[in-house]
């Protein structure tokens, strides 16, 4: 619920949440429908979501008709940021050239100011996962 709540579409987060406390290594979509007792369409919509985020991957196995998904045990939480910061380029590049068009007028600053903005959050979030990865290090995640 807690996912749903800041925004992640409801049955993404309870897939997410689900192969996020199994213990399997992969799962196909029935394998995930039956663990949530919902229909393979909702499970569809969900993993479509999530490997769309970067929040799970999809994989299909040797010997295996259906694709399975995976979700990243060694850097759950840090491969989704890097997704994000994509989106974050991707954006900041859509406000400089809006801005650009604009030029200097109210909503023309508007727009360099939030593209400056999202250049700081680029920054950031580089930054943050170098740190994490030594803060992992530190404090004995990776025998987690």
């Amino acid at each position: 619920m807690v996912l749903a709540d800041v925004g992640m579409p409801r049955m993404a987060a309870r897939v997410y949440a689900y192969v996020l406390a199994d213990d399997a290594d992969h799962y196909t979509a029935r394998e995930l429908g039956d663990g949530l007792a919902v229909s393979l369409a909702a499970i569809s919509g969900a993993t479509k979501y999530l490997v769309q985020v970067g929040m799970i991957r999809r994989i299909r196995r040797p010997g295996d008709r259906a694709d399975s998904y995976v979700i990243d045990d060694d850097d759950l939480w840090a491969s989704v940021l890097t997704a994000r910061s994509d989106i974050t380029v991707r954006v900041r590049d859509v406000l400089a050239e809006g801005a650009d068009v604009l030029g200097d007028t109210r909503g023309g600053r508007r727009l360099r100011r939030s593209e400056l903005f999202f250049e700081f959050l680029q920054h950031d979030l580089d930054g943050m996962v170098e740190r994490w990865d030594v803060y992992r290090k530190e404090h004995g995640g990776d025998e987690l």
